[in-house]
């Protein structure tokens, strides 16, 4: 029996501002059914307030507290330890992490780096790579291969994150998708066995979660290209659909 549906948004509801053809009523529908229903999400490059608005304006009705962001949970990491952080991550997604920036006059005990191209120059880079020789700890919010942007697929910040790990000769802390340990976050008592996983991204969303106990759903809409399904071998997803409205109908007609 399904008790909790677990939605990406990036490439599954919406890209950018543009939402995922019949997504809106697809939801809908969704939030109607007695589920529990939580947005899981690795985007980085804007912060919870800031995509809790856009969904709103492309006709989801979303309460931002069903919003399960790798930015807040990489924020729980570093006030969990006590970090001082030199933030790798957009302008636009400094609002998650107010008040927790490394100072000036301080030396950083952690690097920790999200989806942000202004950042990712040699400079920054060459000044991330000296702190984890000195010690610093690597802190990605996700390592996602690429995403799906409005002119075409754009590396995400894995290749970043694998670059300073092998130069600084570091192994790096994952904190979003597909650690085991935030599909469980999103969960809270539910069992992983009870609950489905809806994603476009077919490691990270799918793999991630089958592995979390969950089941995976891979839509072909955003990242997804032809032949994804079979990269996770000898895994395979749970189900594959055109994109989340037939995903959506499935999940309904098993209610029944």
């Amino acid at each position: 029996m399904i008790k909790a549906v677990l939605i990406d948004l990036s490439g599954t509801l919406h890209i950018e501002n543009h939402a995922i053809p019949g997504a809106v009523e697809a939801l809908k529908r969704l939030m109607k059914q007695n589920l529990k229903i939580k947005f899981v999400t690795n985007t980085t490059k804007e912060s919870k307030n800031t995509l809790h608005k856009r969904l709103l304006s492309l006709g989801f009705d979303v309460d931002k507290n069903d919003i399960l962001s790798s930015l807040g949970a990489c924020r729980n990491l570093i006030e969990k330890n006590k970090l001082k952080p030199m933030l790798m991550v957009a302008p636009e997604a400094l609002e998650d992490f107010q008040g927790l920036a490394c100072q000036p006059h301080e030396t950083p005990d952690s690097v920790v780096i999200g989806l942000a191209p202004t950042e990712f120059h040699y400079d920054r880079l060459n000044e991330a790579f000296r702190y984890l020789q000195n010690g610093a700890q690597l802190i990605a919010i996700h390592a996602g291969k690429y995403y799906k942007a409005p002119d075409g697929l754009s590396l995400g910040p894995g290749c970043f994150v694998k670059g300073l790990e092998y130069a600084a000769q570091c192994s790096a802390t994952l904190v979003g998708k597909p650690n085991k340990l935030f599909f469980q976050a999103a969960l809270d008592d539910i069992s992983p066995s009870q609950a489905v996983m809806i994603g476009d991204d077919v490691t990270d969303d799918v793999k991630g979660a089958i592995e979390a106990g969950l089941k995976g759903y891979l839509v072909k809409t955003g990242k997804y290209r032809a032949g994804d399904e079979n990269l996770i071998s000898p895994i395979k997803p749970t189900g594959v659909y055109p994109s989340f409205v037939e995903a959506v109908d499935d999940i309904i007609g098993k209610l029944k």
